[in-house]
Order: C-alpha cells, then sequence, then structure tokens
C-alpha cells in the first residue's frame, strides 16, 4: 500500500470506502491474515475530515483533528501492506454477485475502470450532511465549521455548549428536535435559523402543534429571515446577517439540516433492506439485510451508512465485528 499499489484480480475481503469504518475493516482483515482491498475517494469525504477537534476518541486526553486521526489509521494500515491495497481516490461505481458467490466491484482509479473481486463485500461509504446555502452557497458555511464553531453533531460536541448562545441552522422536525435535545448540555439561549422557510414547514398535525408548544416551553425562538452572510470568525463567533438587514451573533452554530446524501445505490442494487431514515438495516454482526430480515450472505455495511448510532468509536466497532463475522464464516 506504501508507493504505487497493484491491483489484484480478488481479495478475501473487498471494502467500499475509507473513511475510519473502512480503514479499520482493512486493518482488521490484514491483522487476520486476509487480503482487503480499500477503495477510498480519499480522506477530505470523510465527515470527520475538517473537525478541528474530537474530544470523544480514547487514548487522546487533548483531543484530536478529524484528519489527524485518519492519517493515524492510514499508517496504522499500511502496517498490513503485504495482505492488500488501498487505492485512492477511486470511487465505487457498481457491485454485483459474481459467479463464485461472491462479489465484484466496478470503480474508477486514477481515471481508469478497474474491477476486483472479493469473498465478502463491506459498504463503509458513510454518509453526506447537508449545508446550509448561504448567500447561494454551501461552502460559506465551511470557515466556521473548521473552526468548530459550526458543530453536526450532539454527541461528539454538545459537551461544548455550556453557558453558550446557540443557534440550529434548520426549519423543520429534525432542526426543533435538535434544538431541544441541546438544551440538555446547558446553553445560555437556542434559537433556530430557518433560513428564509418557514418553521415547521411540512410537518403534520398534530405533531406539529406539539413541537410548536414545546418549542415556546422551552423558550427557544426562532429567525425566519434568509440568511444572506456570515461573520466573525477571526473571533471564532457565528456573527448571522439577514435578509431583512438585522443581524444577531450566537457563540455556537449548530446544523439541524439533517443529510444530503445516504449513499444507497449500491446498498440498493444488492437487495438490501433500509430502515425509516434510509439507513441499511444490519444484524448485530453487521450483516445487510433484506427485504425480508435475512442476511445477504458476505454483504455487511458499516459506520455512518448502517442503522444505528453515528460515533467513530461505533464505525471501528462495526467493522471489527463485520470483519470477524466474514472471518468465521466465508474466508
Amino acid at each position: 500500500m506504501s508507493g504505487f499499489p497493484r491491483l489484484a484480480a480478488s481479495y478475501d475481503i473487498v471494502v467500499v470506502g475509507g473513511g475510519h469504518a473502512g480503514l479499520e475493516a482493512g486493518l482488521k482483515a490484514g491483522l487476520l491474515h486476509h487480503s482487503a482491498c480499500v477503495i477510498d475517494r480519499g480522506p477530505k469525504y470523510s465527515r470527520s475530515y475538517y473537525a478541528p477537534r474530537m474530544d470523544n476518541i480514547p487514548g487522546f486526553p487533548q483531543g484530536i483533528s478529524g484528519h489527524a486521526l485518519l492519517e493515524l489509521q492510514l499508517t496504522q494500515l499500511r502496517t498490513v501492506e503485504g495482505r492488500g491495497g488501498y487505492f485512492s481516490p477511486a470511487r465505487a461505481r457498481r457491485a454485483e454477485r459474481n459467479g463464485d458467490g461472491g462479489f465484484r466491484v466496478e470503480f474508477d482509479w486514477l481515471g481508469q475502470p478497474r474491477t476486483v473481486d472479493g469473498k465478502a463485500l463491506i459498504l463503509a461509504m458513510g454518509i453526506v450532511d447537508r449545508m446550509p446555502v448561504i448567500g447561494g452557497k454551501i461552502d460559506t458555511i465551511f470557515p466556521w465549521a473548521n473552526a468548530a464553531v459550526v458543530d453536526f453533531c450532539l454527541f461528539c460536541d454538545g459537551h461544548t455548549l455550556p453557558g453558550k448562545t446557540v443557534a440550529v441552522l434548520g426549519h423543520d422536525r429534525f432542526a426543533a428536535l435538535t434544538a431541544l435535545d441541546l438544551l440538555h448540555f446547558g446553553p445560555a439561549s437556542v434559537e433556530i435559523l430557518t433560513l428564509g422557510r418557514p418553521l415547521l414547514d411540512g410537518v403534520e398535525e398534530p405533531e406539529r402543534t406539539e413541537l410548536h408548544e414545546r418549542l415556546a416551553q422551552s423558550s427557544i425562538g426562532h429567525v425566519a429571515s434568509e440568511v444572506v452572510g456570515l461573520d466573525g470568525i477571526r473571533e471564532k463567533r457565528l456573527i448571522v446577517r439577514f435578509a431583512d438587514g438585522s443581524h444577531r451573533e450566537y457563540d455556537k452554530g449548530f446544523s439541524g439540516l439533517g443529510w444530503y446524501d445516504l449513499h444507497s445505490e449500491i446498498p440498493k442494487s444488492l437487495g438490501a433492506a433500509f430502515d425509516p431514515d434510509g439507513y441499511v438495516l444490519t444484524d448485530e454482526d453487521c450483516r445487510v439485510l433484506d427485504g425480508g430480515a435475512a442476511p445477504i450472505p458476505g454483504l455487511y455495511c458499516v459506520g455512518d451508512l448502517r442503522n444505528g448510532w453515528k460515533q467513530i468509536p461505533e464505525a471501528w466497532a462495526t467493522a471489527d465485528r463485520a470483519v470477524i463475522h466474514a472471518y468465521a464464516q466465508y474466508l
């Protein structure tokens, strides 16, 4: 894997995705003396890549950035380089059953179409956060996210909110529930910025009325004017400019926008079932379940793409469970 890797025709395990879960799956396969091909678009596509500091990673009492943690995992994966390959930048296009009972994955690597076979296939493609559109662009928010002024995961960053004024970006049920959940961490105030959309637009009764009442009882207000710009990055503040000419200032922002892409195309093509939120259904061994809730032989889903909690330690655990099950059943 160090230097320029050579693609073999087949591996024991093919891993699609090279975030925290995918890299751990490749490492665990190598440690179990099995070959693994890790197909990765690149570290910058991992949800944690731009996270400046994560405090929930064991062994890093001062915290660690998502970028640094991915680099450490990739370095560790290279310790088993004799048993597999890490291919990046690469993008999986299609997966299907091959004639040997395993899987064939078609992907692009370095601009060229490739195919590879595996006895087992682990889907670790993750999900993509929805970004707010500000001034017609989605990248306006990036500097504030990179500076940890705007966060995306209350389980990762909610502990940073005590005594802070917080703006939740979003307008729907998810945004309202996020705002209510953040109260657990003791912020000074929480306000919802609906980005020009009506609050709870599309939420049906009686839930709509119930949520309005809960927000009012919790003193969570909202601003319905469109957001046209942001300031305050040097001061690590979130200063929001609105279309009506007003502005407001907050200590922290929190995304309540949900997900943009759950990468459902490949699992759907392989017969996977999905939960109501769009995540791939799996059993406790991370085996992908079909529409009848039966495991699909040799097919696994790990990390954020599967149903369950979205945390890096959980991603590692699901990767290990999938590889160990494949080791015991198929390899």
